[in-house]
């Protein structure tokens, strides 16, 4: 059930497969990678793996092609956008989506397909969906850079959760009263996120990377009422104290998770353990459409997006999980993510409600303890960045480890070729890497690809199931082989956010936007698109970065605006244009400077230093300069604004010197 391939490029696919069967062991990665290149050259679509008819265990996506008597991949997902309704009420089944009370409509247009009213008067509590599993299988396994491992089965998850519920209804909170998780994702991460959902409450996700003041911003915007939080753990060998940054917030009443027996508490706030309660709180009912997580994606001003999540959104991430990263009851899955990006909510629901085992890090995942953690957890579905897989290379840290994975998933960024192919190296090339592009605002991917297509490094092979996708040049005209094109999704899907908190959802994302076919409105996301070729009715497409002002750092989706905010507040600047450029290999972007001098910069380097700790401190540490440009002035337009394409166009000319 795979889409066949051109007599020349399958059997150079096939030869690469026989070689890397035959040869691992013997030759070392750079041969490999020398073998790939004269193999596939002169080929616009190198092979890196082939999907196999015979895979153990059968793969979703086969089996639901099969059901519906599909004999092709292409077929299936035809349906699922030319049926949305019977589609979606497939995924309700496959996915054994819990409801209190039957929906009496899958899908209700009344109002437009930008206001969709999905599963029309059920009830529910999406948690009850997660604990579905035999209480006795594992549901956690966690460790830290000591490879301390500790398991938890779903029986004791779900107990915790319900503790975590009671605690809060004890504190005298109620439904949709909102609390913010600032810790790392960890079992108490875990065991909060779900019993707050549970007790009807609405989870606030603030990733700990973030400094007191952004963090202070988003318990602001989001008007939280509670904090949890932890004292402090370590990362990279260096012990992070993350409840004094909560105590700089002036965040109001936190419970701590202490990591010591002295912890200094601010008066009122209380310990983990003082505030988890018996277990009596029960499923809050509501109907789907109901709030139960806020995430934050960066805008075009200095506040970021405040995006709820629904009930709806889990189902979304369960079935991208379900079809297109191949999650099985039997696997155990991990991702190199926290708990204030999309990737940890998405791998709770994406393993649980799948019934999966999922597997946990807590410190730095370029560490060999990462790799002894792959190893030792039996992981069988890693998800993870390019950038990291890029760290990992140039420090070989993850060499030498016996891995278990079968699936790869790669997101956040573009990825560069030779970074995965050396991920699959990581694994013998038994496992493909599934390319994974989406957002907050979507709960999941609106790209991908698939174990049922094969898989060229840094491609993508099909838009999700169930959501369909138009990609169109600057004069509007639908691109053609080799012709790149800006990403708009075609309304209705389950998982795309309808409210912004603290934005005109309508302006975001549907101002100004052609309309499609029947009407229907198109949605904007950002990302450009290349279409490199179509092989035997597989579309081949390659990301070219972002359409408007904001940028993907270390697979953190941030303003322009926002950086240039911190960096313009220097005395020695008088403007500053933040430009994220891919590298001419491919790969994540990187970030670039072009500042306007307010005095004499007597030494750059020193200015770059000062750049780098102002926007460490301020923003994210994570985010990194990789070159700072003076100019004489920056290029605009007649309504004064910032001409940052221009500015992209520079890069080559930068490293060209």
């Amino acid at each position: 059930m795979q889409q066949p391939l051109s007599d020349i490029t399958l059997q150079r696919a096939r030869a690469w497969e026989s070689l890397t069967k035959k040869a691992f062991g013997v030759l070392s990665f750079d041969q490999f990678r020398k073998i790939y290149q004269i193999l596939f050259e002169g080929e616009v679509l190198p092979i890196a793996w082939l999907p196999h008819p015979d895979a153990m265990p059968e793969p979703n996506l086969s089996k639901l092609m099969k059901k519906m008597s599909f004999s092709d991949y292409a077929s299936c997902y035809q349906w699922s956008i030319a049926h949305r309704k019977q589609f979606w009420k497939n995924v309700l089944e496959v996915l054994d989506i819990k409801l209190d009370k039957p929906f009496d409509k899958v899908l209700n247009l009344d109002q437009g397909a930008e206001h969709p009213h999905w599963l029309l008067g059920a009830q529910m509590n999406i948690v009850r969906s997660c604990f579905k599993a035999k209480p006795d299988k594992v549901a956690l396994i966690i460790s830290d850079e000591n490879n301390n491992i500790r398991k938890y089965t779903y029986q004791q998850l779900d107990s915790l959760s319900k503790r975590v519920a009671s605690g809060l209804l004890n504190m005298g909170l109620v439904p949709q009263d909102r609390v913010v998780l600032y810790l790392p994702l960890g079992v108490e991460a875990v065991a909060a996120y779900l019993g707050i959902i549970r007790a009807g409450m609405v989870a606030v996700l603030v990733a700990d990377s973030f400094s007191p003041q952004e963090l202070k911003k988003r318990i602001q915007l989001s008007q939280a009422k509670a904090v949890l939080t932890v004292e402090e753990y370590q990362y990279g060998g260096k012990s992070l104290h993350i409840y004094d940054k909560v105590k700089k917030a002036e965040a109001p009443l936190t419970v701590v998770i202490a990591s010591s027996g002295d912890t200094d508490l601010r008066e009122n706030d209380l310990l983990w353990d003082e505030f988890l309660e018996d277990e009596y709180a029960d499923f809050y009912s509501s109907p789907p459409d109901q709030m139960i997580s806020i995430l934050f994606s960066s805008g075009t001003t200095k506040d970021p997006k405040a995006i709820p999540w629904t009930q709806l959104t889990p189902i979304k991430c369960a079935a991208d999980a379900y079809f297109h990263q191949d999650v099985h009851a039997e696997d155990i899955l991990t991702w190199t993510t926290g708990m204030g990006w999309m990737m940890g909510p998405w791998s709770i629901f994406g393993a649980m409600i799948n019934q999966a085992t999922l597997a946990l890090f807590t410190g730095s995942a370029a560490s060999k303890a990462f790799g002894q953690f792959v190893a030792n957890s039996g992981v069988t579905i890693l998800g993870t960045i390019p950038s990291l897989v890029k760290s990992w290379r140039n420090s070989g840290v993850m060499e030498g480890f016996q891995w278990k994975v079968r699936v790869f998933s790669s997101t956040g960024e573009p990825s560069q070729a030779e970074d995965y192919l050396y991920l699959m190296w990581l694994a013998r090339f038994r496992a493909p890497v599934i390319e994974y592009c989406g957002g907050t605002e979507i709960g999941g991917g609106y790209i991908t690809g698939s174990v049922v297509q094969p898989a060229s490094p840094g491609t993508f092979t099909t838009p999700t199931l169930g959501l369909q996708l138009v990609f169109q040049d600057e004069k509007s005209g639908q691109i053609g082989s080799d012709q790149e094109g800006e990403v708009f999704i075609v309304p209705p899907s389950i998982g795309l956010s309808q409210h912004i908190l603290n934005r005109d959802h309508h302006e975001e994302y549907f101002e100004g936007t052609p309309f499609w076919k029947e009407g229907l409105p198109l949605r904007k996301h950002g990302d450009v698109y290349r279409k490199v070729a179509v092989v035997a009715g597989t579309t081949f497409y390659k990301s070219m970065g972002r359409s408007d002002d904001s940028m993907n750092l270390g697979g953190i989706k941030v303003s322009a605006l926002e950086i240039e905010e911190i960096l313009n507040e220097h005395p020695s600047i008088f403007e500053t244009a933040a430009v994220a450029v891919p590298p001419a290999e491919g790969g994540p972007e990187e970030l670039f400077i072009f500042y306007v001098p307010s005095v004499a910069v007597p030494d750059e380097n020193i200015l770059k230093k000062q750049l780098q700790e102002r926007l460490s401190e301020t923003l994210n540490p994570l985010f990194r300069i990789k070159k700072i440009v003076a100019r004489e002035h920056l290029p605009r337009t007649a309504s004064n604004k910032l001409m940052r394409r221009s500015l992209r166009k520079d890069f080559e000319e930068i490293e060209g010197k």
